[in-house]
C-alpha cells in the first residue's frame, strides 16, 4: 500500500531555514507527480509547493522565491527545503501523492505530516 513517511520538521527561528523529507513507498514514485500541503492553526490545508514526475514545479505565492521542491526517483524521496521562513509559515507540513503525472489533476494520499514551529 501507499506509504508516505515524512521528516525533517521541528522549531526554528525566523529567518531560519528546515528541510522536510518524504519516503515514498508501495507504488512507482517516478510516474507521479508529488505536492507539499500545509495546515496553519484554524486554516484550511493550502498546496504550497508541487512537482510533476518531469520535474516541472508550482509553487503557492506565498513560498514563491523561499521553497525549494524536489525529487530524487531512485530513492523514492521527496524533499522541500524552506529558507527565510517566518511565523507565518508554521503549520503542519504533509507529503502528498498526485493521481498521476501532473499536479494539477489532484493528490489523493497524503502522510501523517511533520509539525513546524517558526519562532519570531
Amino acid at each position: 500500500q501507499v506509504q508516505l513517511v515524512e521528516s525533517g520538521g521541528g522549531l526554528v527561528q525566523a529567518g531560519g531555514s528546515l528541510r522536510h523529507s518524504c519516503a515514498a513507498s508501495g507504488f512507482t514514485f517516478g510516474a507521479y507527480a508529488m505536492g507539499w500541503y500545509r495546515q496553519a492553526p484554524g486554516k484550511e490545508r493550502e498546496l504550497v509547493a508541487a512537482i510533476n514526475n518531469d520535474g516541472k514545479t508550482y509553487y503557492a505565492n506565498s513560498v514563491k522565491g523561499r521553497f525549494a521542491i524536489s525529487r530524487d526517483n531512485t530513492n523514492n524521496t521527496l524533499y522541500l527545503q524552506m529558507n527565510n521562513l517566518g511565523p507565518e509559515d508554521t503549520a503542519v507540513y504533509y507529503c502528498a501523492k498526485g493521481t498521476d503525472a501532473t499536479w494539477y489533476r489532484g493528490f489523493h494520499y497524503w502522510g501523517q505530516g511533520t509539525r513546524v514551529t517558526v519562532s519570531s
